[in-house]
């Protein structure tokens, strides 16, 4: 397995960020190559997945720990992806949101293609980034 941490600060309180990350419905606009996403039960998400022109159905539990400060995310179908996000809020209207990114890139590779080795690699970690970017425009945007 190999593991991603990035980090970014938004300015919102802990709370908007909390409630937004829990808006499954809204991941298409922040996560890049989720075309459709919908929670099923309490704890469950389905996610609609197209990367690089192979599109997939992915199954995810959801499961929120540390009194809305944590959150952790786990497939249950398609390639296996661990996600767990960090809220830690700086002040009234700031926080630092951290994600932990883990996932196998040889079935990554043969689930959804893309590139392999290094350039896989770095393609993941760009897209994280850039998605960490589209939710601190999504969830600042929602407050102006």
């Amino acid at each position: 397995m190999t593991t991603l941490e990035e980090q970014i600060d938004v300015a919102v309180p802990a709370k908007v960020a909390w409630d937004q990350l829990h808006r499954v419905g809204e991941y298409p606009k922040f996560i890049d190559g989720v075309t459709h996403a919908h929670a099923h039960g309490r704890h469950h998400a389905c996610l609609d997945l197209e990367i690089d022109g192979n599109e997939q159905a992915v199954e995810a539990d959801i499961f929120d720990r540390g009194r809305g400060r944590l959150m952790s995310l786990q497939t249950v179908s398609g390639p296996p992806l661990k996600a767990t996000l960090a809220l830690l809020p700086r002040d009234r209207q700031h926080t630092t949101v951290q994600i932990r990114l883990e996932y196998d890139p040889a079935t990554i590779k043969e689930t959804l293609g893309g590139p392999r080795g290094f350039a896989q690699a770095s393609a993941i970690e760009r897209t994280v980034r850039e998605d960490l970017q589209h939710f601190k425009t999504l969830v600042e945007g929602d407050r102006a």
